[in-house]
């Protein structure tokens, strides 16, 4: 029986944060290593502290081979599932290393060796999980961008990364509309200053994109070509990949994740957390260009030899409210992990469970759910209809896998709605007053992270180490997590939103900030506020509120109009920026800072007290008057 089996919550807690280097290098027994680490934890840098420094390995081979060697050959390594274009496809662990080893190959011979960059911009389609594992392959560090991400965006992530090739498809599914993404991406690569070497386009039937015969490559011609490659051996703290999250700037953060504490702390994530055995099948119903599809969709289950599932669909329309029950019932899925967006609307559609009846689902054992605040209704409804744990775990996209989740493979503790449980193994999380002293269990403050983090985080910013440092300066020993919450008197934390001004709009992370940046850019408009507002079905919502110039006399309403679709334009229509409304001032306070937090309450129809430091306390009653404009506030 393996030690951990024995020991109860308490125990390993206690050792993962006493004695790190103890816990991680027994839990780094169960991948495979070219070299054998020199330490498990360097810290002759802090704050910049490295695992497994020394050690060599290669993800793909942990993935893919070291899988195969171990008799899984057959065993389905991917379901691509897309209701949307109505294909169940199935791919062995064999089948995925033949293509993977192929298109490293194809990769090989457009000049990319270890440690140049790729961006990938693709659907949710298997091409993209190859892409991603050809690149671990070769040592190439990927950079994958949601699919259909504005040109705009996609261009600042291309001056950032600076990739050799650009791997792409013909166009994205989203219900029953194609999305065309080869106009996005000709786009985005004006714009930036950065020009890849190539592009491979993965031409699909829906839509046939225009080639550039200089620049641009067919996936399938170049495939038929391609000579299979082996592994390249990269050190533990070479970077596997780049993922960009929303800054409160304009400029996104490049997350950086290294190859050997991803793989360590992934493969323990699959048993410890989520209790799932190898040759399980395993859904986390969410996209590759996000953390969760990186994580959870791609490297976890493969480095477990579970059989993971790519979706292309919704939770609701692909066809109906029964999507989800039908592809768990279909695929045999053990454990479902997505947002609650996914459940609420479901919920929304099908409140009674009525299209659940219809499919049995006994094999599921566990719903996660992460990605942005689990409400408790959200949570009841899921539970009562499952009657299986409902689990809500927190973590971020820095992290990389969980911070606060109820560890079903060490100890079940009993629910409660509203909290992700307790801090996973390898994270001492704190929860800080505004002078850094620690906070009795009960009270709010900053929710941190004491330093090391645990393998399989982010170890720097992709060349910004200071960038990074901001992450770990303000508190100095700590990693600040953004977030504001309590402990409970038995220990279970509660994550209580955003500190700054990020807001999570349907398990997407979205800077108010840069919404703000494009609309002040709006000719007419002399200033604006945008924050997130509660919304039933995605979690938040941006509502902006809009000073204009003076001397402006057009309609309102078309000026809001022409605000919307310059958000759509820039950020995407994931933005989900539809809501503002035009006033004559907004609340200040004496020294000038726009009272955003007073005016959330409004919108939410919470009670407020007038701040003490307002310049105009009547600026609040025009918020609340415009807020009712647009369907909020205090009913």
């Amino acid at each position: 029986m393996n030690m951990a089996d024995q020991l109860k919550y308490k125990e390993i807690f206690s050792q993962s944060v006493n004695e790190p280097d103890v816990f991680w290098g027994k839990a780094a027994e169960s991948v495979v290593w070219n070299k054998k680490w020199d330490k498990v934890l360097d810290d002759s840098k802090k704050p910049f502290y490295r695992w497994f420094a020394g050690g060599e390995l290669n993800t793909c081979y942990n993935a893919l081979d070291y899988q195969i060697e171990s008799g899984r050959a057959d065993q389905t390594a991917i379901i691509y599932d897309s209701p949307v274009t109505n294909t169940i496809q199935k791919i062995s662990y064999k089948e995925l290393l033949d293509m993977v080893s192929k298109f490293a190959g194809a990769l090989n011979s457009l000049g990319v060796k270890k440690g140049d960059t790729v961006i990938i911009y693709m659907p949710m389609i298997p091409q993209a999980l190859v892409a991603m594992l050809s690149c671990a392959r070769i040592g190439a560090v990927h950079s994958v961008v949601f699919g259909g991400f504005a040109p705009n965006e996609l261009a600042i992530r291309i001056d950032d990364a600076k990739p050799k090739v650009i791997i792409s498809a013909s166009c994205g599914i989203e219900g029953k509309k194609t999305l065309p993404y080869k106009p996005l991406l000709d786009e985005a690569i004006k714009i930036a200053s950065h020009k890849p070497e190539k592009c491979i386009i993965y031409q699909r039937p829906q839509v046939k994109a225009e080639m550039m015969a200089s620049r641009d490559l067919d996936w399938n011609d170049l495939m038929k070509d391609a000579k299979a490659v082996g592994c390249v051996s990269v050190a533990a703290t070479d970077p596997l990949y780049i993922l960009y999250t929303s800054g409160t700037t304009g400029k996104p953060k490049g997350v950086m994740r290294d190859n050997g504490g991803h793989a360590v702390a992934l493969k323990w994530s699959m048993k410890y957390i989520y209790d799932m055995k190898p040759g399980e099948v395993y859904w986390a119903a969410s996209d590759v260009g996000w953390v969760v599809g990186h994580s959870y969709i791609v490297y976890a289950p493969l480095l477990y030899g579970c059989t993971t599932i790519i979706y292309e669909g919704k939770p609701v329309g692909t066809p109906d409210p029964g999507a989800f029950w039908r592809v768990i019932s279909q695929h045999g899925v053990s454990v479902l992990f997505t947002a609650p967006t996914a459940f609420r609307a479901i919920k929304k559609e099908d409140p009674n469970g009525d299209y659940l009846k219809k499919y049995d689902i006994k094999c599921l054992r566990y719903l996660f759910l992460a990605g942005e605040r689990l409400d408790p209704d959200t949570y009841h409804w899921a539970s009562d209809m499952l009657k299986i744990p409902v689990v809500d775990h927190w973590w971020q996209t820095e992290t990389g896998w969980p911070i606060a989740a109820n560890c079903m493979g060490i100890e079940k503790f009993p629910i409660k709605a509203g909290s992700p449980t307790k801090p996973v193994p390898g994270y001492n999380v704190q929860i800080l007053d505004a002078d850094g002293n620690q906070l009795p269990n009960g009270e709010e403050g900053s929710v941190v992270i004491k330093l090391p983090l645990p393998p399989g985080c982010l170890p720097t910013l992709w060349q910004d180490d200071k960038r990074y440092l901001e992450y770990v300066t303000e508190r100095p020993g700590y990693y600040v997590t953004g977030d504001g919450g309590r402990f409970d008197e038995d220990g279970y934390i509660f994550i209580m939103g955003r500190i700054d001004d990020v807001i999570n709009v349907a398990g997407h992370r979205l800077s108010t900030g840069a919404m703000e940046e494009i609309v002040s850019k709006h000719k007419d408009v002399a200033e604006c506020a945008v924050f997130g507002a509660e919304d039933q079905l995605k979690g938040q919502v941006p509502v902006g509120f809009v000073v204009l110039k003076a001397g402006v006399d057009r309609n309102p309403d078309d000026i809001v109009k022409e605000l919307v679709q310059m958000v759509r334009n820039e950020l995407g229509a994931l933005a989900c920026f539809k809501e503002a409304a035009v006033v004559k001032a907004l609340p200040k306070t004496r020294s000038g800072k726009t009272l955003r937090s007073t005016m959330r309450k409004i919108v939410d129809g919470k009670d407020y007290v007038v701040p003490s430091t307002i310049d105009d306390p009547a600026t609040l009653d025009v918020i609340a008057q415009a807020a009712k404009t647009i369907g909020y506030g205090k009913k």
